[in-house]
């Protein structure tokens, strides 16, 4: 990565070009590709210590791009405090430069006051530009004549904060609340933002409509997470007598196992199984979030094994003499566990807006209440990306890193398959599923796949939190890893996501 990055950086050349007169090419030895995603990155990282640095003054900073900036706040009488500190993170602005290699464009450098008062005691120029780190705003201009506390009264102050606050706020998003007010406004809202985050995920980031986009996704979340706040939802346990709409996005909205048939759809819904959803009263007839519970007598280990576990656990009306019972009877006795399943996020537009994890809270007291002998919770969760995660390293093993299989596992399945080519084929396999048809490949791969995706699950992380998006969900709900599970579910499905593995996380 250092080679790569070293030569990214070596050899670059630039030309002068006036009208139609090209220059000579020279060599270049300072600053970074322009236009080059890369070169930002590069740059943040060399830039990083810069404002741990700074927070030795006691000033807070901001940084986008190549701007920054520091800033302190205070009462009048403490001023020479307040410009000691200042000058203080200047001289050690000014010493990271040097050691650095950086330079600071004075040109470009000015200071901003925002004042209750009309006292003006300034050694420095003072600037009235309306730009902070690149955004414009002139009407904030209006506001540099208010400021400290101790110059006016208590009523000023919080007049002139209100008045900073409605400049600052976006102009759409007092639209969107009267919208919010009309009949499917909110669901309206909530599809908008689905289309919003659709868009900049096609945008490139040096699109100057980037920021306008993100500051528009970013206003729809703040008023979408106000108005489905925990303590505005509804919950609602959908079995085989609710209206048929809501079953119907019931099978449609399910993303983890997909739903067959309505033959299917009763049994998720049927005896020792529960289907619990969260609505909203603007949005009656949409769930929000799904979580499909089965009922067992121990934690599950597959989907099969929830499936047994309901077949034995039905009441057998032979078994119990004397006692009349249905076909549909549920016997709270036996139940002892609750495995969430499945659990799924039905609007794209409430992305980023906690709800499964308090649906998955609330469900447990359900659970409690009705069946009190309960003291198992467990979900058996998919691990959507662990099947290519594991896909690169078979890469990188085929270019001589050993980090996947150990020599002895190598030779064993090299002597199963029987090829020369053992890589491409063991990718091929993987790719196709075909490994699953094989008994002996099957018991051959379970030692090494379990301490892979144990690694992947442990192991790999990105910004400090775990690589797999289901592992965050449930481990900062509060829930640990148990159990790894292999051939928990054979679906083609399965297969594919993690090579058929599952994991239990228990609450």
């Amino acid at each position: 990565m250092f080679r790569w990055i070293s030569e990214f950086l070596s050899q670059r050349f630039i030309a002068t070009k006036f009208n139609n007169s090209l220059s000579s090419y020279r060599q270049t030895y300072r600053g970074l590709p322009q236009g080059a995603v890369l070169s930002t990155t590069l740059f943040n990282i060399y830039i990083n210590d810069l404002p741990s640095l700074l927070e030795e003054s006691n000033m807070k900073t901001a940084l986008f791009a190549d701007d920054i900036v520091l800033w302190t706040s205070g009462s009048y009488r403490h001023r020479d405090k307040i410009q000691n500190s200042a000058l203080k993170a200047l001289n050690q602005l000014h010493e990271w430069n040097t050691s650095n290699l950086m330079t600071l464009n004075l040109s470009k450098s000015n200071y901003q006051i925002f004042s209750l008062g009309k006292k003006k005691e300034n050694s420095i120029s003072n600037t009235m530009a309306n730009t902070f780190l690149g955004l414009m705003n002139p009407n904030i201009l209006e506001l540099f004549s208010i400021l400290h506390e101790d110059e006016c009264d208590r009523r000023q102050v919080m007049k002139g904060e209100e008045r900073l606050k409605n400049l600052l706020t976006p102009q759409y998003s007092w639209l969107f609340i009267h919208m919010g007010r009309l009949e499917r406004g909110v669901k309206f809202l909530v599809d908008l933002r689905t289309d919003v985050l659709a868009v900049i995920s096609d945008m490139d980031v040096n699109d100057p409509a980037m920021v306008p986009m993100q500051q528009l996704n970013l206003t729809l979340r703040e008023m979408l997470s106000l108005w489905f706040s925990v303590g505005f939802l509804n919950l609602e346990r959908v079995t085989w007598r609710s209206p048929c709409e809501m079953l119907q996005k019931i099978s449609e909205y399910e993303a983890v196992h997909p739903v067959r048939n309505w033959t299917d759809l009763k049994r998720r819904v049927g005896l020792y199984r529960r289907c619990f959803v969260y609505t909203h009263s603007s949005m009656p007839d949409e769930p929000l979030v799904v979580l499909h519970t089965a009922l067992s007598d121990e934690i599950a280990p597959s989907m099969k094994g929830i499936v047994s576990a309901t077949s034995r656990m039905s009441v057998d009306a032979a078994a119990c003499p004397g006692m009349f019972v249905d076909a549909q009877t549920e016997d709270p006795s036996c139940v002892k566990a609750a495995i969430f399943y499945s659990i799924s996020s039905t609007q794209k537009g409430l992305k980023g807006i906690e709800l499964g994890n308090y649906l998955i809270k609330r469900v447990v007291k359900e659970l409690q209440t009705e069946f009190p002998l309960v003291n198992k919770f467990s979900s058996l969760s998919p691990i959507p990306t662990f099947r290519l995660w594991m896909m690169e390293r078979l890469k990188a093993a085929e270019k001589g890193q050993p980090d996947v299989f150990t020599a002895d596992e190598v030779e064993q399945l090299k002597s199963h398959l029987k090829t020369d080519n053992f890589w491409s084929e063991l990718k091929q396999l993987f790719k196709t599923n075909g490994w699953a048809t094989d008994s002996k490949l099957v018991i051959l791969l379970e030692v090494p796949l379990m301490r892979l995706c144990a690694r992947y699950l442990y192991l790999e992380k990105r910004r400090g939190y775990a690589l797999d998006n289901v592992a965050n969900f449930h481990l900062r709900n509060g829930a640990v890893m148990w159990r790894l599970n292999w051939q928990a579910d054979t679906s083609p499905r399965g297969l594919g996501n993690s090579c058929g593995i599952m994991v239990n996380y228990r609450y």
